[in-house]
């Protein structure tokens, strides 16, 4: 196990790194196919001692947190409240402190959940995954390598050697945050309590709550991360918790420190931010409006802030971030209803949201637009995808639905809207020609059980692009002349990508020859295995039964915006080795995903 940490260790990551072009987590997957629903994540953290000091965080390009300040840290929180429970804590004297959970083992994904198990890194340094997290670009152009990656950082696993246990959990939950994933990044930093975080974890802490729209989240760490970290946002979360708690005399002095002795008397957009949130809590005086002008950039902070008060952020500023935002939004919960569908798509192409949310999230909307209104929209539509009583109708309220905005992903977006739509349509020979569609859609949610009714159908009809889909996406090939004949005779009709991603996919799960497949590479002008340093470190770590290791390898094959830049001897790299370390049913997903989005 640990030749993979020692081969990691021992090469210049830039090197091992591909250039390709420069609530408990939700189970995006249908019954048996895996990722369940983990336990409820434990109680939130109690101010204690300072944590050990440790290296911060490497910040996201385009969401950047609060900038700090020197400056001295602030006054004390409040007094306890007075009351009943104190008179019998008095009454009590003696009682030893609850003992603090161990964080050596964080994650809510048991084995049995669908976590990756206790060798999930083998013997690989701690150091070394850590720099590979960080450097990894998020988000994925896969939606399944996304959500693959998502369960291998939620997997309930010990903490590698050659880092803190706090550090390993801030490395894991930053790099969910850049996933989009801000619930499931919330899952890991609240199991600690305060005095076990390191200011690397508090960070994290911060950037998470930020990315919830949730600044009360921040109260019961402001104290101890206060006495580790100067930064500004440590000081201006006393004031708005203070807000919060009915104090606002200790709310207003906290925002008067930051203005005199961090922010040199200016009302900036934080500050004035940070007093809207003031302005809301109990007791609170301030009425602040928000002006955008003069704003260039969109940071973790502004988001925030912005969402927890219900400001509106110019759509301008969202073009300053990542699509991550994409997927801390779609959970806010003041959006516009029309905002509310076109954020949810963008969520549920990133792998945040799941099909089944994503129709409860257009059905929320339906719920709520007047009858007289609901003519001809798509959540309309959608009830009928579903409920038409003639199958011809449901169809056509599906292709509807598919044809729905001009971008890939929003055509992908349609495809993960009908998954269990197309599942509940009868096969028949009739509809063969919407057969592609029909089968790209029950992808998007692993429904290949349901898929496999097709089989018969398009064996007979002779339909290729439908052929070729089953090929790579059934559990197995009975009934389906799956070979390389026909994978040829695929290649030369298709687009030179989907030809390449086909004879890939298909070589990667052994259900082509290597020596036809090899060939065919070369008729497609691709080498189906050329070797690299991120190939060898990836066959290395499947060879070694790694299944974190290798997720996280195969996500750095992908540091790409579009799956038309993911080179095919990638896929064929990724698809083969998660097969070998058990994760046969994914890799199949993916190299689906893979013709679909080519």
């Amino acid at each position: 196990m640990a030749l993979i940490g020692a081969a990691l260790a021992g090469v210049g990551l830039a090197a091992a790194i591909p250039a390709i072009g420069q609530e408990a987590p939700e189970s995006l997957l249908p019954p048996g196919f895996g990722d369940p629903v983990p336990p409820a994540p434990p109680p939130g953290p109690r101010p204690s001692p300072t944590p050990t000091p440790s290296q911060a965080p490497t910040p996201l390009p385009t969401i950047q947190p609060l900038p700090g300040q020197p400056a001295a840290p602030g006054a004390a929180a409040g007094e306890l409240v007075e009351g009943e429970g104190e008179a019998e804590e008095d009454a009590l004297p003696g009682l030893p402190p609850e003992p603090l959970l161990a964080i050596d083992r964080v994650g809510p994904l048991l084995d049995i959940d669908g976590g990756m198990g206790n060798g999930a890194f083998g013997g690989t340094d701690g150091q070394t995954l850590s720099q590979l997290m960080r450097r990894l670009d998020a988000p994925l152009p896969s939606r399944w390598t996304s959500m693959l990656l998502r369960r291998t950082l939620l997997s309930n696993v010990p903490t590698p050697h050659g880092v803190s246990a706090p550090d390993w959990i801030a490395e894991r939950a930053w790099l969910l945050l850049r996933m989009g994933e801000a619930d499931s990044a919330r899952l890991l930093v609240q199991v600690p309590d305060a005095s076990q975080y390191s200011p690397k974890l508090f960070e994290v802490a911060m950037q998470t709550s930020l990315a919830l729209g949730d600044p009360a989240g921040l109260c019961p760490l402001v104290e101890p991360a206060s006495a580790v970290s100067r930064a500004t946002g440590w000081l201006l979360a006393r004031a708005m918790c203070a807000a919060m708690a009915g104090e606002p005399g200790t709310a207003s002095a906290a925002i008067e420190q930051a203005r005199r002795t961090r922010l040199a008397g200016r009302n900036t957009i934080d500050l004035l931010l940070a007093e809207k949130v003031v302005g809301a809590g109990v007791n609170g005086r301030r009425s602040i409006t928000i002006e955008w002008q003069g704003v260039d950039q969109l940071t973790t902070w502004r988001y925030g802030l912005a969402s927890a008060t219900a400001v509106d952020i110019p759509a301008a500023l969202f073009r300053t971030v990542g699509p991550q935002v994409m997927g801390w939004r779609a959970r806010a919960p003041m959006l516009p209803d029309g905002e509310r569908i076109s954020t949810g798509r963008r969520a549920a192409v990133l792998g945040v949201l799941s099909s089944a949310a994503l129709v409860d999230l257009y059905g929320g909307v339906l719920d709520r637009t007047d009858p007289s209104e609901q003519s001809g929209t798509p959540p309309l539509r959608l009830r009928d995808a579903y409920a038409a009583a003639d199958q011809g109708d449901r169809l056509a309220a599906m292709r509807g639905l598919w044809e729905e905005g001009e971008s890939r992903d929003d055509h992908y977006a349609g495809l993960i809207l009908t998954a269990r739509a197309a599942a509940r349509f009868a096969p028949s020979a009739d509809y063969l020609a919407d057969s592609p569609q029909l089968l790209r859609a029950m992808f998007t949610a692993g429904l290949d059980r349901r898929a496999a009714r097709w089989t018969g159908i398009v064996e007979s009809g002779g339909e290729d692009e439908s052929w070729a889909l089953l090929a790579l996406g059934l559990p197995g090939t009975r009934g389906l002349t799956v070979s390389a004949s026909r994978a040829r005779s695929y290649a030369g009709s298709a687009d030179t990508l989907k030809g390449q991603f086909l004879v890939a996919g298909l070589a990667g799960l052994g259900r082509i020859g290597a020596d036809d497949a090899r060939n065919m590479a070369g008729d497609l002008d691709f080498a189906l295995d050329l070797p690299s340093r991120w190939s060898q470190l990836l066959d290395r770590a499947a060879a070694s039964g790694q299944k974190g290791t290798t997720v996280l390898l195969a996500a750095i094959g992908m540091q790409t915006n579009d799956w038309r830049y993911v080179p095919p001897t990638h896929l064929y790299h990724i698809v083969s080795a998660l097969r070998r370390v058990g994760l046969e049913p994914e890799a199949r997903m993916i190299a689906v995903e893979a013709l679909t989005r080519s």
